[in-house]
């Protein structure tokens, strides 16, 4: 008699499910992440980056919203309210700069405007000075650095050379003097719109040199790399080769240049607004309510430490979320 043939038991033969489930488990670990997702994930286990995020968020949309707000608290920026002015001394009758549930930062002092509205509208001017002069910084940079540190020779002699000279040059004194001969009216801009138009590209012309040397020095390392070769043997142009294979590759160092020089310039438009020549009256300022508040920081500091902390939160958040992105694109540099 022949023996009998031996079935394979259950343990030994795998079911379909513990298949699919082994197929998919080995699918997992070999799934590949992208750039940015891994980048993300970085980004999001910095618990302060992603704080100072979330206040900038805030803050945009603050910025944005001020009218809204503004309605429905029934407060105009512009409004005095000199009713709520002490007439013998000139500052808020109630407590802590005249704070109530009517007016939540308190008021003016002379004139009585409430505090709260004119921080929002202040907003809307740094933010919208500290982006745009960050825009046009980074185009102008961005342009000029590839270019310099693509073609060498006399083009990045050139260029370097007017970088020095801009990065040694008294940006502020400039501006002062700048805004001081500007016309009421250009570009059928009047008053205010003349006023932030030639801050916005006065700062970003003087900003471009400090990324146009980052940008640089990323491009002389990577204008040599191997797909930067290959490129160049399969026929490509050198416009092609600057804006496909270098540009994609710069927007890391571009990204956290922006998001740090962005506080930068909203300390200079305050800084121009405290000395006079930024945004005219009643147009609201940071600047301009802590250069008004000299008078009265004995009387009512309030009315200093309010918009002096408005500052001071908007720049620490632009600077800890702007760490953040860079360790989250850069893991290998160092706090």
């Amino acid at each position: 008699m022949t023996a009998p043939l031996h079935e394979p038991t259950a343990e030994a033969a795998p079911s379909a499910a513990e298949e699919a489930a082994a197929v998919s488990a080995d699918a997992k670990a070999v799934q590949g992440r992208s750039l940015g997702r891994i980048a993300w994930e970085r980004l999001k286990r910095d618990k302060l980056a992603l704080t100072g995020g979330v206040v900038v968020l805030l803050l945009i949309a603050v910025a944005l919203l001020a009218p809204v707000i503004t309605g429905l608290l029934d407060q105009d920026p512009n409004e005095y309210h000199e009713n709520l002015i002490d007439p013998l001394f000139g500052t808020p009758t109630g407590s802590f700069g005249g704070i109530s549930g009517e007016h939540l930062l308190g008021v003016e002092p002379v004139n009585g405007r409430d505090i709260f509205a004119r921080i929002l509208y202040g907003a809307r001017i740094s933010l919208l000075v500290g982006f745009l002069s960050a825009i046009v910084a980074v185009v102008i940079g961005t342009v000029m650095g590839i270019l310099a540190g693509f073609f060498g020779g006399w083009v990045d002699s050139l260029i370097s050379r007017v970088m020095d000279g801009l990065l040694a040059f008294p940006q502020l004194l400039f501006i002062i003097a700048l805004v001081s001969v500007m016309p009421n009216e250009m570009l059928g801009l009047t008053g205010t719109g003349v006023r932030l138009f030639v801050m916005i590209l006065v700062i970003g012309f003087f900003g471009w040199p400090y990324i146009g040397r980052v940008v640089r020095g990323q491009t002389l390392s990577m204008r040599e790399r191997e797909y930067v070769e290959a490129a160049r043997s399969l026929g490509a142009g050198r416009f092609y080769i600057l804006f496909k294979e270098l540009l994609p590759n710069l927007v890391a160092p571009i990204i956290v240049y922006t998001t740090m020089m962005i506080p930068t310039n909203i300390l200079t438009e305050a800084a121009l607004s405290f000395l006079g020549v930024g945004v005219k009256p009643p147009t609201a300022s940071w600047g301009q309510m802590l250069s008004n508040a000299i008078d009265y920081y004995k009387s009512d500091p309030t009315y200093m430490v309010v918009p002096g902390v408005a500052i001071f939160i908007t720049v620490l958040a632009f600077n800890l979320f702007g760490d953040g992105v860079r360790d989250a694109l850069d893991p290998k540099g160092s706090r």
